[in-house]
């Protein structure tokens, strides 16, 4: 019998199988700037005052959205309007019908993998607090939207 992610949509999935999809690298907990002429968006490794850094889990999941109002709270029934997710996002992977990367913890068996494939933010952010809101350009960086090891591109 084949695992849930590979026979139904994102749309089909209960809301168990959804969460459950999540992948933990915490890359959508990362301030984001977007171009507004272009409409591009732009990662920066400053991370949400709720994640915490060592697990890569929202300290407060339930009530982000209250406490954080400009959280990328996913959907599965509007994928379509989120801004632009890292290729590796297995939310992503599954909407575009390639499956979920080996180090994910529903292939591997292990909520680790996804730290030691290097794909979490583990060891590469800074907490919000930390920085100026205004001075976020200075923190831009590449390696949330770039293609994991399983596409053959170092992290």
């Amino acid at each position: 019998m084949l695992p849930y992610w590979e026979t139904k949509s994102l749309e089909q999935m209960s809301a168990d199988e959804w969460e459950n999809l999540c992948d933990g690298c915490a890359r959508c907990c990362l301030h984001k700037l977007q171009d507004a002429d272009t409409l591009e968006v732009h990662y920066t490794c400053v991370a949400c005052r709720l994640l915490d850094a060592t697990t890569c889990r929202c300290r407060s999941y339930r009530s982000r959205a209250e406490l954080v109002p400009d959280c990328m709270v996913l959907r599965r029934d509007r994928m379509e309007a989120m801004p632009a997710l890292p290729s590796s996002c297995a939310y992503r992977r599954i909407a575009e019908g390639r499956g979920l990367a080996p180090w994910h913890h529903l292939v591997s068996g292990s909520r680790e993998t996804v730290h030691t494939a290097g794909i979490s933010v583990r060891g590469r952010v800074l907490p919000e607090d930390q920085v100026a809101v205004d001075g976020l350009e200075d923190y831009r960086v590449t390696w949330p939207l770039e293609a994991g090891p399983e596409d053959g591109k170092d992290q």
